[in-house]
């Protein structure tokens, strides 16, 4: 049932916290491009295979997963400034650590500084602080802090690419580091405060009590990570590996430079859409109705392999896959109370970013077998069947009956 504008405990300061928070998530999720521009001179350099770089990815992504659980706990009891402060410390330190070069250097940098200590402290606690400050467009505003990693995908890879040819893969770590220092720490303070109290809602019942979608609540989210786990494998191998697959094909490394930032402007692009559709339809359709997007264009990958039909499907993923996560989120918050947001929402994080890292360290480990990168794309179709198939199976229960109220309850 709709809310009076009145009731809402939106405000100015609502949107202070949701661009300052935006802005965080777009330098802190910069530092995940510099080994996906860099995966073939660092693997050469180092005089490794491809899986090597692609370990240190995907530990910065479980690293920030795991690290969110307890990062959002610690936001919940302190707010969310303090977690953000010591995640843009130790990003910036955990960049300039891996400068150093050595393969044990890049992995620690990535999976405890950037991922476990950094990242964590910033991407679930951010989302899990906002979603506390937005009721009738809570789905936009969880859109737009989530825009932050689409804005840095679209800007970050072109920088890198040029920086690198500069200083190489080492100097980009080092100033990125210093810059992540610089900028990060003082948006921080605009953290400040704690949510307003919610306002009731008013939703139907669930005909069995103490359940969600007529399942124990916590068998719904599993159901939701396991889902998000297929998602984000799919959604990881172009992702991380579309620059390498590129010049592989051919093509000069800026050229699939130039499409990884087409496909994450894209889905920044689309982003704000599918939160106005997620605000009408709610979380769970459209996650539905992105990953059936992703799926579709993903497959287109494993038929193109021309410099312009390579454009348009990464433009095409990127629209596709853009509410993603965020819808997640929202999803969450729907069918949940708000005391379980912070644990619940840096839980489904924790997967997802799971399942980012799977795709990458997959797509590395499939292409040093088959020795090229269509294999792994393929994979990644099949893990987002079976994602349809879970989300689709909570859609069928969400339309089929209504949440028990307490449950359901907004805020």
């Amino acid at each position: 049932m709709p809310r009076d504008h009145q009731e809402s405990i939106e405000n100015r300061r609502s949107w202070v916290v949701a661009i300052a928070s935006t802005m965080i998530v777009f330098v802190g999720w910069g530092t995940i491009y510099i080994i996906v521009v860099n995966l073939k001179p660092i693997a050469a350099d180092l005089g490794v295979a491809r899986s090597v770089p692609s370990l240190a990815y995907s530990l910065a992504y479980f690293g920030t997963g795991l690290g969110g659980i307890a990062a959002a706990w610690w936001a919940d009891r302190a707010g969310a400034m303090a977690p953000a402060l010591l995640g843009s410390v130790a990003l910036g330190l955990g960049c300039i650590l891996a400068s150093m070069g050595a393969e044990w250097q890049l992995y620690l940098g990535h999976g405890l500084l950037i991922g476990l200590l950094g990242n964590a402290g910033i991407f679930a606690p951010l989302m899990a602080n906002v979603s506390r400050w937005f009721d009738l467009r809570r789905g936009t505003a969880l859109a737009l802090v989530a825009s932050g990693q689409q804005i840095a995908g679209a800007i970050w890879p072109p920088l890198f690419r040029y920086l690198s040819d500069a200083v190489g893969w080492r100097g980009t770590f080092f100033w990125y580091g210093i810059f992540a220092l610089v900028t990060m720490t003082p948006l921080c303070f605009f953290l400040r405060g704690k949510p307003p109290a919610p306002t009731p809602a008013a939703t139907a019942q669930d005909p069995r009590p103490g359940l969600v979608l007529s399942l124990p609540p916590n068998l719904i989210q599993a159901l939701i990570c396991a889902a998000i786990v297929c998602c984000c494998i799919a959604m990881s191998m172009p992702m991380s590996h579309l620059v390498a697959f590129c010049s592989d094909l051919g093509y000069l490394p800026a050229r699939g430079a130039e499409m990884l930032s087409l496909l994450l402007g894209s889905a920044f692009l689309s982003r704000m859409f599918w939160g106005r559709l997620s605000d009408r339809v709610g979380g769970l359709m459209t996650v539905l109705i992105g990953s059936f997007c992703q799926a579709v264009f993903l497959s287109f990958y494993l038929f193109v392999d021309g410099l312009v039909g390579l454009y348009l499907v990464s433009a095409a993923f990127g629209l596709g896959f853009g509410g993603i996560v965020p819808s997640y989120v929202l999803a969450i918050r729907q069918l949940f109370p708000a005391a379980d947001a912070g644990w619940r929402i840096a839980t489904v994080v924790l997967f997802g970013l799971l399942g980012m890292a799977l795709g990458g360290w997959l797509g590395g480990f499939i292409y040093d077998w088959a020795a090229y990168y269509k294999p792994a794309f393929a994979a990644g179709v099949a893990f987002n069947v079976l994602n349809l198939l879970l989300i689709g199976s909570l859609v069928r229960r969400e339309r089929g009956g209504p949440m028990r109220a307490s449950f359901a309850s907004a805020t």
